[in-house]
């Protein structure tokens, strides 16, 4: 057992928790109705504090050795990695963000970057696109959920790194990634990292949604696969017209100035 190691019930081990005829000890109880799928071996051992750590393994084994539960598939997204941000990419993300450089630091606190990603694309009637929207900040979120669901999105929320791990595992796979930098137990920088090595998900058009508005910080998104990089406060419709860039959507019609060119960079200022 490593402490990187995720588990799930096994269907016996789901019966047996649900079963009212039970005559698993508390301690066996206590640890199966933690294991999720999601937390690692040693997310839930710190998660037991009371039980020390001889006590806690030997429950875990037996667990394992009797059924009741055992590893989860390997997911990319939860194997820890030491990744290097390749030198050509980091050069053409220098390159990229030396070009806006300028109104970067005079706006400070706000620009938004995105990039086109295949061709144009128009929903049928009655087509909605997949989104998930990474932000802890409740209302933030919510208001973007907003705005998403007007463009045809259906979205789905994650506020912190659990939240994150399993709306990724639940389909339909995302047509876009709205992804904030700073979570509570998780960074977007390495969230993004993992995004572009999943073998699932390593194409979805990810926008990062974050309040560093440093040129390092658009580099690092940029290098790091972001197809998008919007810093917070943010317009609404300088955020939509970022999503339907990367998207491939058309340019909203009743947008005025002419059509968003593959990159939209926008600076405002309050």
């Amino acid at each position: 057992m490593r402490d990187n190691d995720v588990y799930q019930l096994t269907p016996k081990g789901q019966q047996e928790l649900r079963s009212g005829a039970t005559t698993l000890p508390p301690a066996e109880i206590e640890l199966l109705i933690r294991i999720d799928g999601i937390l690692s071996f040693a997310q839930i051992k710190a998660g037991m504090p009371a039980v020390s750590a001889e006590t806690f393994s030997d429950t875990f084994q037996s667990l394992l050795q009797r059924g009741l539960l055992a590893q989860a598939e390997a997911d990319p997204f939860t194997e820890q990695f030491n990744i290097q941000l390749n030198q050509l990419a980091l050069s053409n993300a220098e390159a990229e963000a030396d070009s806006g450089a300028a109104s970067l630091k005079k706006a400070g606190y706000y620009v938004s970057i995105a990039r086109g990603r295949g061709p144009a694309r128009t929903l049928a009637p009655g087509e909605m696109l997949s989104a998930i929207v990474v932000d802890d900040e409740p209302m933030l979120a919510k208001f973007i959920q907003t705005y998403l669901s007007f463009e045809g999105f259906q979205v789905r929320l994650a506020g912190n790194r659990a939240e994150v791990v399993a709306e990724f595992r639940k389909p339909p796979i995302p047509d876009l990634i709205l992804l904030d930098v700073m979570l509570p137990d998780a960074d977007g920088f390495d969230i993004l990292l993992r995004l572009r090595q999943h073998p699932a998900l390593k194409n979805v058009p990810v926008i990062m949604l974050t309040g560093k508005a440093t040129r390092e910080s658009v580099i690092k998104g940029l290098a790091g696969g972001a197809d998008g990089y919007v810093t917070k406060p943010f317009e609404a419709d300088a955020l939509m017209r970022a999503v339907r860039t990367v998207v491939g959507l058309p340019e909203d019609p009743t947008a005025s100035g002419a059509p968003a060119s593959p990159w939209v960079n926008r600076d405002a200022k309050s």
